[in-house]
């Protein structure tokens, strides 16, 4: 048996039995709000006809608990069964566009989960070469054309390497080495790990990278979108802390909206779960937003470190302050902003950003906050969202420029 088929087997049958453990969740969930709106129910008309209403009472809950038990059962089943579609020919979903997506979707929602429970759902952090993983040292032996400029490129949230290709044109990657002779590569990781854990491990597959990569390594770009550019900011900095030396040829690193300050709609659902799991009608849909991933979380005040999160409650209303990382020194830091409105003084735009980051969030910069970016050295890019960075005519203009020499230039870029 190959090891392709083998992958595939795995991969599908564990799919299967999640697919079947959730659904089954799922119904238990339903089961827990009918329990608690019928107890409210039932306890208002025994307040008005008194023990009358107890038979009618047990029966209704007899009742109900058989089907969600019948129901819930079939979901766990339905599971089993389709852990049989394993043994068919055909790639593993990890390999594949279409599969890779939705493995990333659930390693973005649940991936911190995943790696304890079914790891081979979550994944390591590898380098990715048509889809393929490829070892760190032997990446140089399997590009076409080794050069002394490397630019990686690190995805967001929910995203593979794949989401570069947004839009069916040619990727930033595949542009740069066409137009300036550097080698680019592409990471792929479980976006619902901490992002300090991910930018360990980041960390040391460039280390690894460097050690086997076949001529000397002049310099260094990281490219990051959304969390991806605050997993190049925290490996920059473990790196630095460290002494690895990887890190000193680093000389650009750009962020394409990334959430530096942090992210509205994760402190949104961090107030709104806590606000759920207070009634018992509402409890199990406040427990399901409390489900979301550790790299999720660390969205809401953009935290890189791990004592941001560790021996802490994650549930908690009030937390400390995040530690602030200083930026790499001795290199070039460049930002992308983007809002759904044509001007970003707009109120609108204001308010929505790119539809998951604000203007200030994505520039480093806060009331309170500042991380140190210069403003000569960003762009905005206007009646765009958050994904349209990820593959942009403007964006690709603005990296070919910053990226092109050992020195980056600091006249602004702007659309």
């Amino acid at each position: 048996m190959t090891e392709d088929v083998t992958q595939r087997q795995a991969e599908v049958r564990a799919l299967a039995r999640l697919a079947g453990d959730e659904l089954g969740g799922a119904v238990d969930g339903i089961a827990a709000v009918h329990r608690a709106i019928a107890q409210r129910v039932f306890a208002a008309v025994r307040w008005g006809v008194g023990p009358a209403a107890a038979p009618v009472e047990l029966m209704h809950d007899a009742i109900a608990e058989s089907v969600y038990r019948v129901v819930g059962g079939s979901a766990v089943a339905a599971g089993m069964v389709a852990e049989r579609a394993a043994d068919l020919p055909g790639a593993a979903p990890s390999r594949t566009v279409y599969g890779s997506g939705l493995l990333a979707a659930l390693q973005g929602l649940i991936g911190d989960d995943l790696e304890r429970t079914r790891p081979i759902l979550a994944g390591p952090m590898t380098f990715r070469i048509d889809g393929a993983p490829v070892p760190a040292e032997l990446v140089g032996a399997r590009v076409q054309r080794p050069a002394a400029h490397i630019v990686v490129f690190l995805h967001g949230l929910v995203e593979t390497e794949h989401a570069w290709g947004l839009g069916g044109g040619p990727t930033y990657a595949e542009r740069l080495e066409s137009d300036t002779g550097c080698t680019s590569l592409q990471v792929r990781y479980n976006t619902g790990l901490h992002i300090s854990e991910n930018a360990a491990q980041f960390s040391e597959l460039m280390q690894g990278l460097v050690d086997g990569w076949p001529v000397p390594i002049e310099r260094v770009s990281l490219v990051g979108h959304s969390m991806g550019g605050l997993v190049a900011r925290g490996a920059c900095f473990v790196a630095s802390e460290a002494g690895v030396p990887w890190v000193r040829r680093v000389r650009h690193v750009v962020c394409l909206g990334s959430p530096h300050m942090g992210a509205p709609l994760e402190q949104l659902v961090h107030y709104a779960s806590a606000a759920l799991v207070r009634f018992p009608e509402t409890r199990p849909f406040g427990r399901l937003l409390r489900r979301r991933s550790a790299g999720i979380r660390d969205l809401r005040d953009g935290s890189l470190v791990d004592e941001d999160w560790r021996d802490l409650d994650a549930d908690a209303l009030r937390r400390r302050a995040v530690r602030e990382v200083p930026l790499l020194r001795d290199a070039e830091h460049y930002f992308v902003t983007a809002t759904v409105t044509r001007n970003s003084r707009h109120p609108l735009g204001r308010v929505i950003g790119d539809g998951l980051v604000l203007t200030p969030s994505g520039g480093g910069r806060a009331r309170t906050r500042r991380i140190g970016f210069d403003v000569d050295k960003g762009m905005h890019v206007a009646s765009a969202h958050h994904f349209t960075l990820l593959n942009h005519a403007a964006v690709y203009r603005a990296l070919r420029t910053w990226l092109a020499s050992e020195s980056a230039g600091s006249d602004e870029v702007s659309r």
